[in-house]
């Protein structure tokens, strides 16, 4: 599957003051773990994505799955991430991943406790000495989604779907809305939240709802919710070939995840999908803190950066040309982006 607007999302700016590392890790003992938030390692959005280059990572370097090379904690529900925080300290791991903004409070407070500990924070910033925190331009990935939105819409109608409402997920949702109206403000943009990211048949039901009413594409944001949204857009396909909608996907390609078989042959449901490089990000820590460089600090990573971007999926030649230039405009300071929507 080819990728667009993403070459090289290895190739990270860092924001932030590096701190000497209080212990070196030895280049043949080294361990790292991820504490997930309730999306789940196989979400097919964020964890997943952070597990997957933690996976790379590992067996690139030797490791073995498991306690003494690269494993992951489950969190079930958000009383589950102190005690995974807690068990990933008991078990020694060198490097401690807290996926996802839902587990800032928990290591704000696990690595107060412990000074000695490295932990890495992705999509939230922990401004402590022993904290290295990973965050994202997720607005201006969103941005580009609202202009591929925008500019293929047949009805005039478009929608957003998010998880729950929160810094991150404002940064979808403002992003998107301006993109969207840059091209055209007379499209009519609906937007409605799930209140959670492990909600599936809520995120089908909204996408439902928008689908009736007129949309015919609806970029969700949303976790494992957002899986819902791809189910009522295959379901809604395989029961009326007649259809022509679509999902933006996040995170990742979800190109997948918009497949489905109509007569025989196979459609793609997935105009796009915006792209979040936690697998490469994480690779970049892993690397500083095996080769004794751990660095506190806030990491960025934007379009500029190639840490955020966007894929080709079904879209025009000429939404691609519009795209490549709004990119040129936004990396060039010519177009400021709110990270925050109007409500």
């Amino acid at each position: 599957m080819k990728k667009f607007l993403t070459s090289a999302m290895v190739a990270l700016a860092a924001i932030g003051v590096v701190v000497p590392t209080a212990v070196s890790a030895q280049e043949d003992d080294f361990s790292t773990v991820m504490i997930t938030d309730q999306g789940g390692v196989d979400d097919k959005s964020f964890n997943q994505s952070a597990w997957e280059g933690i996976q790379e990572w590992g067996q690139a370097n030797g490791l073995e799955e498991g306690v003494n090379g690269y494993h992951y904690l489950q969190s079930n529900t958000d009383s589950d991430y102190i005690t995974n925080l807690n068990n990933a300290i008991s078990a020694n791991f060198d490097l401690i991943f807290g996926i996802g903004f839902k587990l800032e409070a928990a290591v704000q407070q696990i690595a107060e406790q412990n000074p000695e500990q490295h932990f890495a924070m992705v999509d939230a910033n922990v401004d402590l000495p022993n904290v290295v925190s990973a965050n994202f331009k997720d607005h201006e990935a969103a941005f580009l989604a609202g202009v591929a939105a925008a500019m293929s819409t047949e009805t005039n109608h478009v929608g957003f779907v998010g998880g729950v409402e929160s810094v991150i997920i404002d940064r979808f949702e403002a992003g998107f809305v301006e993109g969207v109206k840059a091209v055209n403000p007379d499209v009519e943009i609906s937007v409605e939240y799930v209140g959670s990211f492990v909600d599936a048949s809520q995120g089908k039901q909204l996408a439902a709802a928008m689908y009736a009413n007129g949309a015919d594409i609806i970029f969700q944001a949303a976790g494992d919710s957002g899986n819902g949204v791809f189910s009522e857009a295959r379901d809604l396909v395989t029961a009326d070939p007649s259809k022509n909608i679509y999902v933006i996907g996040v995170d990742r390609d979800q190109e997948e995840e918009g497949l489905v078989e109509v007569d025989g042959e196979e459609r793609r449901l997935t105009l796009t999908s915006t792209l979040k490089g936690i697998g490469p990000a994480v690779k970049t820590l892993l690397d500083e803190a095996k080769a004794g460089n751990f660095q506190a600090g806030n990491r960025v990573f934007g379009l500029a950066e190639d840490g955020v971007g966007i894929t080709e999926g079904q879209l025009s030649e000429d939404v691609l040309t519009a795209l490549e230039d709004y990119k040129a405009q936004i990396i060039a300071g010519e177009i400021e982006i709110p990270e925050t929507p109007e409500r």
